[in-house]
Parts: C-alpha cells; sequence; structure tokens
C-alpha cells in the first residue's frame, strides 16, 4: 500500500528545491535545480517567471514518478517579495523584478518617501522604504516602462504565480504583502488602497489569506503538465525565509532564525508590532504573528564568487583551508556588501571591502574572511534587533551553509550565541511540506524535526572576535564615500 505523501517546492535565488515527505515528516525523495538570475543593468536583479514554473514541472515529475506514495497536498514557498506584472491574460508583461538584492528603486523611495511621508510610512507599513519594498519597485516599473505599466493587470509573486499556475487562484499571503511597502496596512492587515491606487493604478491586487490556508487545488491542465493527482489542495505559501524558519520550529515569540543561503536572513518573532527604520516588521507566516527581520544582500553569493575566482575547488577543501588559516584571517577583514547592503546599513550603493590583504594572504585566509565578515553582519543585526525591543531567546540556523559546521561555528563564537541546528536541513521547501501536510493532518515540526545538536561559542575565539568586530564597524564609515564614488562610476 503506497504511503500519502506531500509535495513541497521552493523557488530560490539560485535553485529551486524541492522535496517529497511522508505525512510523519521523512523526506523520500529531494532534488535541484539551478539556475542563475539576470543582471541587465548595475543594481538591476531579475528573473523570467517561465523558468520558475518549468522548475516546479520538472522537480516534481522527477520526484513523484516511480515512487510508491500519493501526494495528497502540495507546498510551496519562494524568494520574495518579488514583481511579476502581467496583463489581463496572465502573461507576464517582463521578467520579474527580485528582492532586496535589487536596488533600482533609489529615485522612487525618496519621491515616495517625500509625497507619502517617510514616518508615516513605517507607521502604517511598520517598515521604512528600502531595496526590499516591492512597491517601490512597482513605482519604478510605472515610471520607466510607462507603456508596459499601462497594461499590466495582476502582481505576483514567486509563490503566488506557482499557486495561479496549479490552481487558477490569484491570491497572495499577508506575509509577502507586508512586504510589499507602502502598499499593505500591517495593523489592518489589509490593501490600503489610498495608496495603492496612487502607486499601483489599474492593478487588481490579490486577495489575502495566510500562508498555509488552501488557495485552490489543482486543476486538471496542470495534473496533466506535473504528474500530480487532479483535486488535491496547494497552500496559498509564503516568502522563503520564512518557510525556512518554519521548517526548523522557529516561529515562536523569542525565536530568532538565521538562513545560510545565497543571502542571509534572519526572522526574529515577537509578541506585538515593533519598528526600527534598520529592519523590517511584517506580519508573520502563521496567523497572529509578527516579526523583526533583517537581510543581508550576501553572504553564500560571496563565498561563490570567491570559488568561482580559485577555479571552482570543492566547498569541503575550501572549508578546510579557511579552517587553517584561523580565526582573524591572518589579518584580513572584509565588508560583505558586494551587491550593496540591505539591514541595518540600508545602503543600495555600499560595496563590498577586503582591507589588509598582503601578498602573503591564501585563498584560505580570503574564505575566512568572508565567512567572518557574514557573521560581524549577523552580530550587527542581532544588536539592532534587540535594540529595537527583540529579546532573543533562541536562535535556530537552517540552510545550506550550516553543513560543514565551520561557518555556523564563526557565527556563534563571533555572536556568543549557541546555535540549534534540526535533523533536517534542507529549507524552505521542507517548510512549505509541513504547511501542507497540516492540510491533511496534525502534523507538528517538532515530531517531523527534532534537535540534532546545539554549535556553543568558544569564550577565547569570542573575546579575539570582539575586538576585529569594533574594526568591522569602523570599517563601512571610513570607506563609504569612497564605495559610493566608485559605485557612481559602475552605474554609469
Amino acid at each position: 500500500m503506497a504511503l500519502n505523501a506531500v509535495l513541497g517546492v521552493d523557488i530560490g535565488t539560485s535553485s529551486s528545491k524541492g522535496v517529497l515527505v511522508a505525512l510523519d515528516g521523512t523526506v523520500l525523495r529531494s532534488a535541484v535545480r539551478e539556475h542563475v538570475v539576470d543582471r541587465p543593468a548595475p543594481g538591476q536583479v531579475e528573473m523570467d517567471a517561465a523558468v520558475w514554473w518549468e522548475e516546479f514541472v520538472s522537480l516534481s515529475r522527477e520526484l513523484t514518478t516511480g515512487a510508491e506514495a500519493d501526494v495528497v497536498a502540495v507546498g510551496l514557498s519562494g524568494m520574495g517579495p518579488c514583481v511579476l506584472l502581467t496583463d489581463a491574460d496572465d502573461t507576464p508583461l517582463r521578467p520579474a523584478v527580485l528582492y532586496g538584492v535589487d536596488t533600482r528603486s533609489v529615485e522612487q523611495i525618496a519621491r515616495l518617501n517625500e509625497e507619502l511621508g517617510a514616518e508615516e510610512i513605517r507607521r502604517r507599513c511598520g517598515s521604512e522604504l528600502s531595496s526590499q519594498a516591492a512597491g517601490a519597485k512597482v513605482a519604478w516599473i510605472a515610471d520607466e516602462e510607462p507603456e508596459l505599466f499601462a497594461r499590466a493587470r495582476r502582481l505576483y509573486m514567486a509563490s503566488s504565480w506557482l499557486v495561479r499556475k496549479l490552481t487558477g487562484a490569484y491570491v497572495l499571503d499577508h506575509h509577502s504583502a507586508s512586504q510589499a511597502t507602502p502598499l499593505y496596512d500591517t495593523e489592518a492587515r489589509r490593501w490600503y488602497a489610498p495608496w495603492a491606487d496612487r502607486i499601483a493604478p489599474g492593478i487588481e491586487l490579490p486577495p489575502l489569506r495566510w500562508s498555509g490556508e488552501a488557495a485552490g487545488t489543482v486543476t486538471a491542465e496542470a495534473a496533466r503538465s506535473t504528474g500530480l493527482p487532479h483535486g488535491i489542495p496547494v497552500i496559498t505559501g509564503t516568502v522563503d525565509a520564512w518557510a525556512e524558519a518554519l521548517s526548523v520550529g522557529a516561529h515562536r515569540p523569542g525565536d530568532l532564525m538565521l538562513m545560510y543561503g545565497t543571502t542571509m536572513f534572519l526572522v526574529h518573532t515577537v509578541r506585538g508590532l515593533l519598528t526600527h527604520p534598520a529592519l523590517w516588521s511584517t506580519v508573520g507566516a502563521l496567523p497572529d504573528t509578527r516579526n523583526l527581520a533583517g537581510g543581508m544582500a550576501t553572504s553564500g553569493a560571496v563565498t561563490g564568487w570567491l570559488r568561482e575566482l580559485f577555479g571552482n575547488p570543492g566547498y569541503p577543501e575550501l572549508l578546510r583551508l579557511a579552517e587553517d588559516s584561523g580565526p582573524g584571517a591572518n589579518g584580513l577583514l572584509m565588508l560583505p556588501y558586494f551587491a550593496g547592503e540591505r539591514t541595518p546599513v540600508m545602503d543600495p550603493l555600499a560595496r563590498g571591502v577586503i582591507a589588509g590583504l598582503t601578498l602573503s594572504h591564501t585563498r584560505g585566509d580570503l574564505y575566512r574572511a568572508a565567512l567572518e565578515a557574514t557573521a560581524y553582519a549577523v552580530r550587527h543585526n542581532i544588536e539592532v534587533l534587540e535594540k529595537a525591543g527583540g529579546d532573543i531567546r533562541r536562535v535556530v540556523a537552517v540552510g545550506g551553509g550550516t553543513q560543514g559546521g565551520l561557518w555556523t561555528r564563526i557565527v556563534s563564537d563571533v555572536t556568543g550565541r549557541p546555535q540549534e541546528l534540526r535533523a533536517t536541513s534542507i529549507g524552505a521547501c521542507y517548510g512549505g511540506a509541513l504547511l501542507a501536510a497540516q492540510l491533511v493532518t496534525d502534523a507538528s515540526i517538532d515530531a517531523w524535526n527534532p534537535l540534532r545538536e546545539t554549535v556553543t561559542p568558544h569564550p577565547e575565539a569570542t573575546a579575539r572576535y570582539d575586538e576585529l568586530y569594533g574594526l568591522y564597524r569602523d570599517l563601512y564609515p571610513a570607506s563609504a564615500e569612497v564605495a559610493h564614488a566608485l559605485a557612481a562610476r559602475q552605474n554609469r
């Protein structure tokens, strides 16, 4: 007799991942499809939505064909917030504009702050306008591509586009909407019509649901394409980092999730509405939850860049070399702002810096410096989270960067905080699978994904990193003017 199972798929920045999971949480199969984003101009990061659907279909086919399991529900998540505009026939009008790694909307942010009031935006929406704000990117398309924008009728993100293709439903989850600043009222938990009508005229904004609610069921056409059973439910889905937090049980007040991926993301669950100009305040993926969140523009993207420069050695080899380098990377210090920086710097024109280079430095030193730079940025974000009123009681790590052990150990040493690692660290696709399972059973993440180990800081290393962290904090203001001048040259 075949098992009942759920399918979870996440559309990420550098890959799409899928899992087939039994209703007790056992991973039966997993698969990955790697892809690259498009960078048509400095500061612009896009992706063709056709790739999202093609990779979903491919993953679904691979994971279900020949499996001794009956898929009974589908879970989804995706990078976000993104802006995918379609016409009235749901034909995409242009590639999707991606989340905060895309920094094109600087002028629109300045204009909207002046027209609507920066403080009023933060009061109503929970966050200030930044490169993360989807609403500002809608405004960019309206300004820069007016003929195209005049044909726009609907707004999608990665997960909601898959929902549309699978079920025909036009919906978006509350959490994703709360990152569409300034279109969403975070206290009222609905679209804010006066600003939506002003910024997105003619666009029918999607009805809102919670991430784990059923958006609809798989249509006959989608069933033929994907191999999934006709009529099974599909969740509404959410942004990948929030699904990732659910995948490791980091969704209770006091929890902080660290997502080690192409970018580093931090999601702190709080009891009430908290705001800070250098963070994002959002509604949570689950009803009656709220979050303070932060995100770096690069983390794993920098280590991947270094790996490519080094001739693509294996990551185990690079980790071994970084281990040999030791704390402090033999006097190297890096700012990981290779694509600008999101929180808490909020500077799209920031740039990467490697300070202290000599002819004696090695690949291991550079790789170690990149890992340490991410850890310093995590500490910076944590300090601002707590300054904003956050109460961090537990840190849970997840994502591909947790493999190998060195990166998580460096982060614990730099921050002085232990990190929990769960048995399964597949990430957002597993969180989506959990939400799908909860449509048909009483699945819980503690039963699905128990604690595997706790990474604890080493006091001697922490003391050494305290001094280096001070130098890290000094390096950005000391180099920002030069970085901005160089960024201006790059953007010409």
